[in-house]
């Protein structure tokens, strides 16, 4: 990947998603230091059918919460036993952030554009207005996090 490219995909960031192992405890947690209140994350049936991801099955089962701060919106993922990259960050390496949730106007097109500079797709979805997320396999390239585009149409 070209060095110093400013692909500008990922200059406005929306959220960060914590994978916790029990999303009940991690909410409560939160609010009692002030951080809330959380909220059910929108279905994710509304991708089911345009989502690329390596088991659409356990995909579907992520349970996630959100709270909208004042800068920022902070997600938690609670991921069930199954094959998610979720599920597998959580068993390797316990809680932490997942990734980095940067607002694009056009999901395809910035994605197009990660490509171009050498991005590899980790797993994508797209609702049926256009709407939608890519998730990108930068977390053992130097990033240390995935790093995800997403637009809200």
């Amino acid at each position: 990947m070209a060095s110093h490219v400013n692909l500008n995909i990922f200059d406005s960031l929306h959220h960060v998603c914590i994978v916790v192992h029990d999303i009940e405890k991690a909410v409560e947690y939160y609010e009692s230091v002030g951080v809330g209140p959380w909220q059910e994350f929108p279905s994710l049936l509304t991708f089911k059918d345009n989502l690329d991801v390596s088991n659409r099955d356990d995909f579907m089962k992520l349970n996630y919460r959100y709270a909208n701060l004042a800068n920022v919106q902070i997600q938690l993922c609670a991921p069930p036993p199954g094959d998610t990259p979720q599920r597998r960050f959580l068993e390797e390496k316990g809680e932490g952030v997942f990734h980095l949730g940067f607002n694009v106007e056009q999901c395809n097109q910035a994605e197009q554009a990660g490509i171009e500079v050498g991005l590899k797709v980790l797993m994508r979805g797209r609702k049926a207005d256009g709407g939608g997320f890519t998730y990108f396999d930068t977390a053992s390239q130097g990033a240390g996090v995935m790093l995800e585009i997403r637009a809200s149409q």
